[in-house]
């Protein structure tokens, strides 16, 4: 017996389940005496008799468990971008969704429908940690790869119908405080980028390897991981689940409580399901592959969490400008900012709050009067259906109609943001009111040039204002000019998947020599953009969807673009209502 002892690199692992799956795979193989893997170090040491065993042998058992003895950085997998654009995509766009009004007077069978039109909130919210799952495993056969994604949503659906009934049976529904609210994404938002970071393959953060404290990843205990996973991930605070708590909560009863769960969860798991099968179904290289690049998005939904945890606890990095208000703010003497009117000795201020968001979104109010903030809830959904205030330590459910908040503020500014923290606003506190023109930005205080439009939009024309697009041979054009500090028309209507051209004359804009794009407004990604000059630049682009776009400098919204199925059949005087009613 002549034993030889090598160092072999194995790249792809991970976690540290992979170090035993890895010393599992090389045990077998007849001669070998040893075999320690590194998960850290991404290496296997490997004693072995050289006359049963040869080290070609050894490197085909390790690419055969899908991991690799090469680096190798080129990932030719579109699939897992349209994965990442999608989650995000879905998470930020639905939600419109009136869940509360569908609820009244609900059938069993409305529940489960309105679980199935949930759930692509739950894919934008849960997916990236439901594909971690399905993702991470390596079975013999391709059935028992869809395992983890059926375990995980198992766990989930039990969660919410054990929560259903505890509220149908207690009558309250569970919730948790702002802080510990905020302190839990906060916490989730940093783990999950760690957890990225691992997956996709930065070895500097290997020995950073957070783990659940139940997720052991052994091979005997990977039956339960997904289950447990899926079962825990039902804890987690979530728009429409508050709503459907909300719901069983008035059933009065354990057992209506959690049917009406049970049902609603069971109307959540085609598509989740359909998501970890997919990711399931490949092969143990392309799955290992796919894992690392995965980590990018879990990286992505990590930030997004964290950045939500802060906003609840009245922090957080700004959000894109809500294009709405920004477009109307740049040329009127509106803007999306108020003060407080003093009646009886009482400040009061009013919100909106709509699919829009919230407006106006900031105010301004005395310090040491107290305050009475009306707020009118016009569209409630799963996400604006209440608001966080840190400095108050309170979170208001908002009910359509009027709704009041009383509080009398200090010398400090009050952050407030919709429960998951998604949208916010502000509210200012001043010695004089009087110093306070919310006619201007109070942050710069700078004096702008009156603008093109004049002082009062009401007396401008639609056809300033608004335009269609010009279509011929199938492509559509639209002709912009940038004036001071300002783009005529404010607003473009486009056709839906057509090939457009957008031409901006920039002879007379203040800041011609910048970078302008065109951006989509639910996922802030960049569509399009051109380097401008003193002369007239165009973009090409092609809208694949309805909705909002906008086309943005290093500073504002200047055009907002309301993308339709067919420009002939829109009202041009609906969508100036729309945009611009008080």
């Amino acid at each position: 017996m002549k034993i030889n002892k090598e160092k072999i690199k194995v790249y792809d692992m991970t976690c540290n389940s992979c170090e035993n799956r890895v010393e599992k795979i090389l045990m077998k193989l007849e001669g070998v005496v040893s075999a320690k893997a590194s998960y850290s170090k991404e290496q296997v040491i490997v004693e072995y008799d050289i006359e049963l065993c040869d080290i070609h042998k050894i490197k085909e058992s390790i690419k055969s468990a899908g991991y690799s003895i090469e680096s190798s950085d080129k990932y030719k997998f579109i699939g897992i971008f349209i994965v990442v654009v999608a989650i995000i995509f879905l998470g930020s766009t639905t939600g419109g969704f009136d869940m509360n009004a569908k609820l009244n007077g609900a059938s069993y069978i409305v529940l489960f429908i309105i679980g199935m039109l949930t759930s692509i909130h739950c894919v934008g919210m849960c997916g990236g940690i439901m594909l971690s799952q399905s993702m991470s495993k390596n079975e013999a056969s391709k059935l028992q790869v869809v395992r983890p994604a059926i375990l995980y949503n198992v766990g989930r659906v039990t969660a919410y119908t054990v929560i259903g009934g505890l509220v149908g049976a207690l009558g309250s529904v569970l919730s948790l405080s702002l802080a510990t609210k905020s302190a839990m994404q906060i916490f989730a938002g940093v783990f999950m980028i760690i957890l990225g970071l691992n997956m996709a393959g930065f070895s500097m953060f290997r020995r950073m390897n957070l783990r659940l404290p139940w997720s052991t990843c052994t091979m005997k205990k990977k039956f339960k991981a997904p289950f447990l996973v899926g079962l825990l991930n039902g804890l987690m605070p979530c728009g429409p689940l508050q709503t459907m708590q909300l719901y069983a909560l008035g059933t009065g009863s354990a057992t209506k409580g959690a049917l009406s769960m049970f049902l609603f969860a069971l109307g959540t798991v085609p598509l989740m399901l359909t998501l970890g099968a997919l990711s399931g179904l490949l092969s143990k290289g392309y799955t290992k592959k796919i894992l690392k690049m995965s980590g990018f998005l879990v990286i992505i939904l990590g930030v997004i969490m964290g950045n939500r945890g802060l906003a609840l606890a009245g922090a957080g990095v700004p959000d894109f400008m809500n294009i709405r208000s920004s477009s109307i703010a740049s040329s009127s003497s509106e803007s999306d900012m108020s003060k407080a009117i003093l009646k009886d000795g009482i400040q009061e201020i009013t919100m909106t709050v709509d699919g829009s968001g919230f407006t106006p979104n900031q105010f301004y109010v005395k310090k040491d009067i107290p305050v009475k903030w009306i707020i009118k809830g016009d569209a409630i959904n799963p996400c604006n259906n209440a608001i966080a205030i840190p400095a108050l330590s309170q979170e208001y459910t908002i009910k359509s109609g009027e709704n009041i908040v009383e509080f009398t503020p200090n010398d400090k500014d009050i952050n407030f943001s919709c429960w998951m923290g998604m949208i916010k606003g502000s509210i200012k506190v001043t010695d004089n009111l009087d110093t306070v023109d919310t006619s201007k930005d109070q942050s710069t205080q700078e004096e702008r040039a009156p603008s093109i439009f004049g002082d009062d939009l009401n007396q401008v024309s639609t056809d300033r204002l608004i335009k269609k697009t010009v279509v011929s041979d199938n492509t559509q054009t639209v002709n912009i000019r940038g004036i001071g500090y300002e783009f005529e028309p404010l607003i473009v209507v486009a056709n839906q998947g057509m090939n457009t051209k957008i031409s901006l004359d920039l002879k007379a804009f203040d800041t011609y020599d910048e970078k302008f794009e065109v951006i989509n407004s639910d996922t802030k990604e960049s569509i399009a953009s051109v380097n401008g000059t003193k002369g007239i630049v165009s973009m090409d682009v092609k809208f694949n969807k309805n909705g909002k776009f906008a086309i943005v400098n290093s500073t504002n919204v200047l055009t907002v673009i309301q993308v339709v199925d067919d420009i002939n059949v829109i009202d041009l005087e609906k969508v100036r209502e729309q945009y611009f009613s008080k």
